[in-house]
């Protein structure tokens, strides 16, 4: 069945494009790492350009947007959420799974509109004050001060989006599904967040939690695309339609359109889609997906972007090409890469499976951070210091007193977490940084890690302890010293906590610490003094299944904590450098 429909959908492609140029191919994911709930449109008057949102959780700046003019080169313009008076709540957000959820991304009138959910995952489901749903807006999206602040609207539910019909605005979304799994619509007021009446307009096949509705006209017809089955093996995309907005919506009897369920791909939990088209009327699709294999145990990037090709002939069903690493499908806009926007691009050209540069970053004064690093909630910006005049070319942290698990595990409060990252978003990676930091109180920290949430982390620092009297490094027991340690925090078991005096002769200089993926299941965590490299020692091998879960995907960096002490001493990073290696695609 999984083999037919395959073959289905390449003929498709293939039928449908004939009398343009040769397909294409391009690989996935087209966004690797942290990038979930993809929602895209084509907007031929800004230049004939493709836009995609991404859902962020607690990451921040959040809401990350692509923009590409050919499907190939994408490169992270900015986001939506980049200013805390925009929505303050999110430093208020309990539990590693809250934060923003499935945002829709929309051009209206001139307009871009973005309608998304902030969760507190503490709260009960039926709790209306678990889902603050909210729209923003902007004229110009390459501008960060071009996007509006937070919009609220009332909605038990989440994964909103907006759709305009006849001088109307309409918001679809999904229920809370323990209160009853089913897509309901409200007339709405974006600029107010007024709401009417929200009305069931259809239950779903069957599966669970239907999630994440797109509605699309089309041939005389309304579609509606949603995902159902939960977000892990058994995710899905259906399909059903109706001759008015407002429903009765029947569903397709071959439902789902597109699903990785029961199959034995590298490329699983493929859901949560938005459709497309571009300048010669061919459909594409996104989706998310893990490349976990059906066994669903290693897969530390977590939920990211994939792109399909999709044949939607007039008056009919559209048919999807299944997911898979090396992709088929219509032919792509010539190569373009003139994009405004701040951002690196985030992959290389899609026609090509290559690997991009090493990136190395070494912060030099008064520049911004790079965008697309980020940290976890709202940072104290006082905290991150480029090539302060005491040394140049490094970042200085100040030490927050919350380390990376924080109060209980999912809260950072007010005083933040001094944390910054970037995305794990190849298979095979080397990510280090050079630290200088001498600490004088004890429990003061500073180190790499691979951060999933506060809850999965695992670190490798420098933190001043009291010396056992038996390790290397001399002094009496009692005596503060700084040692190596490494320690990690996850619901799934985790090496126990290690720990060993810096040696005596490396400490006068800065230290590498380096995190490593020794393959696609294992992560290494080295140090050595700075420019000897043949003393470099591995610290600790550990299972990524540590950071493979949730909703979110694993961040590469750097922190700086007193571990709950009145230590102030600060950290300095520098030649921070993340080497991509290999991609593995099946």
């Amino acid at each position: 069945m999984f083999l037919a429909s395959l073959l289905l959908g390449l003929s498709a492609c293939a039928s449908a494009s004939r009398g343009h140029s040769r397909n294409s191919t391009f690989y996935n994911p087209i966004f690797p790492g942290f990038y979930p709930d993809p929602s895209c449109i084509y907007v031929p008057e800004h230049d004939h350009t493709f836009f995609c949102a991404s859902s962020s959780f607690n990451a921040f700046p959040g809401i990350p947007i692509h923009a590409s003019k050919d499907l190939q080169n994408w490169k992270l313009i900015g986001h939506v959420l980049n200013r805390k008076e925009q929505l303050p709540r999110l430093a208020e957000t309990n539990r590693s799974t809250s934060g923003i959820w499935a945002p829709t991304l929309r051009f209206h009138d001139d307009t871009f509109w973005l309608v998304t959910t902030l969760v507190d995952d503490d709260r009960p489901q039926a709790d209306s004050s678990r889902w603050d749903n909210i729209i923003f807006k902007a004229k110009d999206p390459y501008d960060p001060e071009s996007w509006s602040n937070a919009v609220h609207f009332n909605f038990t539910g989440y994964d909103t989006e907006p759709f305009w019909e006849g001088g109307k605005a309409y918001i679809t979304g999904a229920h809370a599904w323990q209160v009853g799994p089913y897509i309901q619509q409200a007339e709405v007021d974006l600029d107010t967040g007024a709401v009417g009446e929200w009305r069931i307009i259809w239950n779903g096949t069957g599966g669970m939690a239907p999630e994440g509705p797109h509605i699309y006209r089309k041939d005389g017809w309304y579609y509606l695309l949603a995902a159902e089955g939960g977000t892990g093996v058994d995710h899905m995309v259906t399909m059903a339609r109706s001759k008015k907005l407002s429903g009765p919506y029947e569903s397709y009897s071959g439902n789902p359109v597109l699903t990785n369920a029961n199959t034995t791909s590298y490329f699983q939990t493929v859901g949560h889609s938005d459709l497309f088209h571009d300048s010669n009327g061919n459909w594409w699709a996104v989706a998310l997906s893990t490349r976990s294999g059906p066994g669903y145990l290693h897969y530390p990037m977590g939920r990211e972007t994939v792109m399909t090709a999709v044949s939607w002939p007039e008056g009919e069903w559209p048919t999807f090409t299944p997911i898979s690493g090396k992709m088929s499908g219509w032919p792509m806009p010539p190569e373009q890469k003139d994009i405004r926007g701040v951002g690196p691009f985030v992959t290389p050209p899609t026609t090509s499976p290559s690997l991009p540069q090493e990136e190395h970053l070494t912060f030099p004064p008064h520049h911004p951070l790079p965008a697309h690093l980020t940290h976890w909630r709202y940072p104290i910006a006082t905290s991150y210091t480029a090539s302060p005049a005491d040394h140049p070319n490094t970042l200085r942290l100040t030490p927050s007193r919350l380390n990376l698990t924080a109060l209980n595990g999912n809260y950072a409060g007010p005083a933040g977490q001094t944390f910054i990252a970037r995305r794990q978003q190849h298979t095979l990676f080397s990510f280090s940084a050079t630290l200088r930091f001498n600490p004088v109180v004890e429990g003061e920290e500073a180190g790499v890690t691979a951060f999933l949430t506060q809850n999965h982390h695992l670190d490798l620092g420098v933190v001043l302890l009291p010396l056992d009297g038996g390790g290397e490094g001399g002094g009496g027991a009692g005596e503060l010293v700084p040692h190596v340690r490494f320690r990690g925090e996850s619901y799934t078991a985790v090496p126990a906590a290690v720990a060993f005096p810096v040696p005596e002769g490396w400490r006068d200089g800065g230290l590498v610490l380096e995190v490593r993926a020794c393959n696609a299941s294992h992560y290494a965590f080295g140090v050595g003094p700075e420019g000897r490299r043949a003393e470099r020692r591995v610290v600790m091998e550990v299972s990524n299944e540590a950071v493979s879960w949730g909703f979110t995907g694993t961040l590469l960096g750097i922190y700086a904590t007193t571990n709950g002490g009145n230590g102030s001493t600060p950290a300095y990073f520098s030649d921070w450098r993340y080497k991509p290696i290999e991609q593995f695609r099946d």
